[in-house]
């Protein structure tokens, strides 16, 4: 039981999944301060940071604060620009740019194409 606990842990795809996970945990906080410190900055030039979070209304006692989804909702959208616009599109123009061109394979010449090989290489040898 504990044999087959160990080769879970030690499988390669398992170690994989915890490297990605931590990296994209590292990379989420990148993005985020790239948002927060530049980006969000540039919008509040144009018209004040977007915070609705202050946004409310009540129904029978009930408060619902429907800002807070909108600002979470906003800065959703700002952050999956900026890993579109700063992240997926550099990252694929540089794979288009460094792809290498894959040269179709050589044809193995067909029996008939060996045949009539053999043939040339015999009257170019035969005496005239």
């Amino acid at each position: 039981m504990l044999s087959g606990f160990q080769k879970f842990l030690l499988r390669g795809n398992l170690i994989d999944l915890a490297v990605g996970v931590i990296i994209g945990a590292a990379f989420g906080g990148v993005v985020t301060a790239f948002t927060q410190g530049v980006i969000m900055p540039i919008i509040g030039i144009f018209g004040g940071v977007p915070n609705f979070d202050a946004l409310t209304f009540s129904i029978n006692g009930s408060i619902f604060k429907y800002g807070t989804f909108l600002t979470a909702l906003i800065n959703f959208v700002i952050t999956a620009a900026v890993v579109y616009f700063f992240v997926i599109t550099p990252f694929t123009r540089l794979m288009e740019r460094f792809k290498r061109e894959e040269k179709p394979a050589v044809a193995e010449p067909t029996n008939e194409e060996k045949l009539l090989a053999e043939i040339r290489d015999a009257i170019k040898i035969r005496p005239l």
